[in-house]
């Protein structure tokens, strides 16, 4: 079988040009490897925050491969305005096809370079409260205080409001006790001071407060605010409201609850009267 000169100088060119596109496919992903393989190591030297680590890899990774595959099509010959233009087409499709998971990209992007919160911070946001456990690229995943895991768009998390209960080191524990019209105030004063003073979880710099806030209905309401470390704020929040009620019952101080005189009228009664 008799092969034109044409089509044999074709193959040959072709054939050179595919033998040099695999050459830099296998040689550029040992270089890649080894670049992503010095990026981690350098990231465990630096102790960088494994988030961060995981996402700098990941895009490195994705650039190199794209300029990668730049390379294998100018060596096969694809030229760069067509293939550019094919790119910018597909790209396009993909990114109306994935806005919310580009956008949720760009909140990635924002919570890893501003940093409101952190891994094993103890968060409020979108509905969800609970122990952050992990930031990935799109989304992050929280530890609710039942133990459920719920899992959060970044792009949610970047454009709304977030509570980060973890990132100052004091919190303040805000109480309110309601005693009887009938009571002496100073002396309800005196016992929850003295509850205070008991307590070692609750500072002395930032003082307490404790001041008379309401006459309300059935009430004198006291409202007590005493600042802790965040880790002592629920227990000193539970021993400040047993100890108060305890003691107030020992000192014969009432805690009032609402009370409601009804009062019951009869139609035959009414009816009698009407007709004497």
């Amino acid at each position: 079988m008799n092969i034109p000169e044409e089509y044999l100088d074709m193959l040959i060119i072709y054939g050179e040009r595919l033998v040099f596109a695999l050459l830099i496919l296998i040689i550029g992903r040992i270089i890649i490897r080894s670049i992503l393989r010095a990026v981690r190591r350098a990231g465990e030297r630096k102790e960088v925050d494994a988030t961060l680590k995981s996402f700098t890899s990941s895009i490195i990774s994705t650039a190199l491969y794209i300029l990668l595959l730049l390379t294998i099509a100018s060596t096969l010959g694809i030229p760069m305005t067509s293939f550019v233009a094919l790119v910018g087409a597909a790209g396009l499709a993909v990114g109306l096809a994935l806005q919310g998971s580009l956008s949720n990209f760009a909140g990635g992007v924002l919570i890893l370079l501003f940093r409101p919160f952190s891994v094993g911070d103890f968060i409020e946001a979108q509905g969800f409260m609970g122990t952050v456990v992990d930031i990935k690229v799109l989304y992050t995943s929280l530890n609710t205080i039942d133990n459920k895991r719920a899992v959060i768009p970044n792009g949610s998390l970047s454009n709304g409001a977030v509570t980060n209960f973890s990132i100052n080191p004091t919190r303040r524990v805000d109480l309110t006790f309601g005693i009887s019209y009938d009571d002496s105030i100073d002396q309800a004063k005196e016992i929850i001071h003295r509850v205070i003073e008991a307590n070692e979880e609750i500072l002395k710099d930032p003082a307490p407060t404790v001041g008379v806030s309401a006459h309300a209905d059935s009430s004198i309401n006291f409202t007590v605010r005493v600042w802790c470390r965040r880790e002592h704020f629920l227990s000193v929040m539970f021993a400040m409201n047993e100890q108060v009620k305890k003691i107030f019952d020992q000192e014969g101080i009432t805690i009032p609850f609402p009370q409601r005189d009804v009062h019951i009228y009869s139609h035959t009664d009414s009816a009698e009267k009407q007709n004497a």
